[in-house]
């Protein structure tokens, strides 16, 4: 049965992350629920699994935005220096405290519902200029600090958090795509790493299914680098409008799930 789960994972993959990565998300936080309840990866093996795919599905939009001349600036600097250390501090919580799913699914729930009805608002309802101001730099790390941590316990990709907050404060879907999904990138190189090395030191689920986390990882590949592609073809509303809509549906699933 290995090679069919492989192969659903690799559609998974690739037709959530071309949905998702023209909006700088890398589509982990959709996979997660997949790989529990369909794939049957078990906790905490789920969250280095998902690390896995971010690694090997990031370098496909990233190409994309690169060539497009999209990815650069301060703003990937800024995400990635918060989000690195913060990621560690997630591993090392998943591992030794092991918090429970239930208690995932209230925070993504509880942060992505109203980010994403409040990104919807703002998008069709614009703020007046003068309250548009994107983040402070300091505020941007420390965004992006909490979000690697929740990165390292969960294994999702911190473009589902960063992008509505970034863009619903103005900055556009162009600038925040690339540098949300370069700093999952990288954090998730970390997270995968630091895995890797907890491993050595305890017992239990703690390595990441390889095979799926690939195969997942190889349909992301190629759907990021398709839905980067999309991208500069679609109008700012419709990335903004796509960006609350998967914001309030992730936010949506988990609080069904957690009634359930």
């Amino acid at each position: 049965m290995e090679w069919p789960v492989a192969l659903l994972g690799f559609g998974a993959g690739l037709l959530i992350s071309a949905v998702t990565a023209p909006v700088g998300v890398s589509g982990a936080v959709f996979l997660l629920p997949v790989q529990v309840s369909v794939l049957g990866v078990p906790s905490p093996a789920v969250t280095p699994t998902n690390l896995l795919y971010n690694v090997v599905a990031g370098p496909g939009a990233l190409l994309r935005y690169w060539r497009a001349g999209q990815l650069g600036g301060r703003l990937p600097r800024l995400l990635i220096s918060g989000s690195v250390p913060g990621v560690v501090v997630g591993a090392v919580v998943r591992v030794f405290a092991v918090p429970g799913p239930r208690v995932f699914r209230l925070l993504i729930a509880a942060l992505l519902l109203p980010l994403g009805l409040w990104l919807w608002l703002r998008t069709v309802r614009p703020a007046p200029p003068s309250i548009r101001d994107q983040p402070s730099p300091r505020a941007t790390v420390s965004l992006a600090l909490a979000v690697g941590v929740a990165g390292g316990i969960y294994g999702i990709g911190g473009g589902s958090l960063l992008g509505p907050i970034l863009v619903g404060r103005g900055a556009p879907v162009a600038i925040v795509a690339p540098a949300a999904l370069a700093s999952t990138f990288v954090t998730s190189v970390v997270g995968a790493a630091t895995y890797a090395l907890l491993s050595l030191a305890v017992t239990g689920d703690v390595a990441p299914d390889w095979l799926l986390g690939l195969s997942c990882g190889a349909g992301g590949l190629l759907g990021g680098y398709l839905g980067a592609r999309l991208q500069p073809h679609l109008p700012e509303m419709a990335l903004r409008l796509l960006l609350g809509t998967l914001a309030t549906g992730v936010g949506a699933l988990y609080a069904v799930q957690i009634l359930h």
